[in-house]
Formats: C-alpha cells, structure tokens, sequence
C-alpha cells in the first residue's frame, strides 16, 4: 500500500511524466459479400515510419501478411500483436477498440492507418490514415476500400 501512495505522489508530483487518455476506436466495414475482414489498426509518425499497433482484427497469424502496411512496419513480430488481437470482422459489421493512449501521441503528428484484407478479395493498405489529433476526434472519415467509417473519439 505504501508502494501505491508512493507511485501515485510521483505521478501526481512530476509534471510531464505520461499522461494517459482513453480512446476508442470504431471501424464500420461496409457491407461486401465474403468471409470475415482482417484488419490492422496502427500508428506511424508524420512521415509514415510504424510505430505501434493498436489492434488486429483477425486470429490467424499466417494471413496477417495481406496487413501490408501494418506487415511490413510491425517485421509480423508476435510481440507486437501479442495480446492485441481478436477475431476477424463479417460484412457490414462494427469493431470497437477502446485503449489508453499516452498524450504525448495526440498532436504530435502521428497518424492513425488502417489495413484491411479479405480472403479472396483485395487488399487495402492504408486504407485509412487520419491524424491523431485532438480537433479529429469524433469526426467519421470514409476508407477506399471495406471501411463505410473510421472515427476515433478521446
């Protein structure tokens, strides 16, 4: 208990340590004819370059790889969907995500983007990329692909 009034003076007393906000995420597929939709959410900086993901839509590992933006920054490294991970999406359906995310990550420039792939059919990279910043929240932005919404409210 010490321990715990120890930690909450520090993170009370220190100014600039991390800060954490609840953001959920929710993505609308479109209604389409198939199996259900693999789709990765994920961070990178201003000039594309991944930095994190925040969720996989989709439980076999071996087709994570049609992910191709998300694929080719997260290296499929287990580590980085470990944990984060659920089932695919069907057809005209919705997936909510809500996590904490550190404030240091709203305005700074980093970008939300969105993958999708559904087997048989093609494949979206980026099929999404909306800022994270603060005046984007709650605004819906439509996807070029399986996405009809993506939005993200803090």
């Amino acid at each position: 208990m010490k321990m715990f009034l120890f930690a909450l003076g520090l993170a009370i007393a220190v100014p600039g340590m991390a800060q954490a906000r609840e953001v959920t995420f929710t993505t609308q597929l479109l209604k389409y004819r198939g199996d259900g939709a693999y789709v990765a959410l994920y961070l990178t900086d201003a000039a594309g370059r991944y930095e994190k993901t925040l969720w996989v839509a989709g439980k076999k590992s071996k087709y994570y790889k049609h992910l191709s933006g998300w694929a080719r920054g997260s290296g499929l490294d287990p580590a980085e969907y470990d944990g984060i991970a659920g089932a695919s999406v069907t057809s005209g359906r919705t997936l909510k995500v809500t996590l904490d995310l550190d404030d240091a990550l709203i305005d700074k420039g980093y970008v939300v983007r969105v993958d999708t792939a559904v087997e048989d059919k093609r494949d979206h990279r980026a099929e999404v990329a909306v800022p994270l910043t603060s005046d984007g929240s709650g605004k819906p932005v439509a996807g070029d692909g399986y996405v009809r919404s993506f939005r993200y409210d803090f």
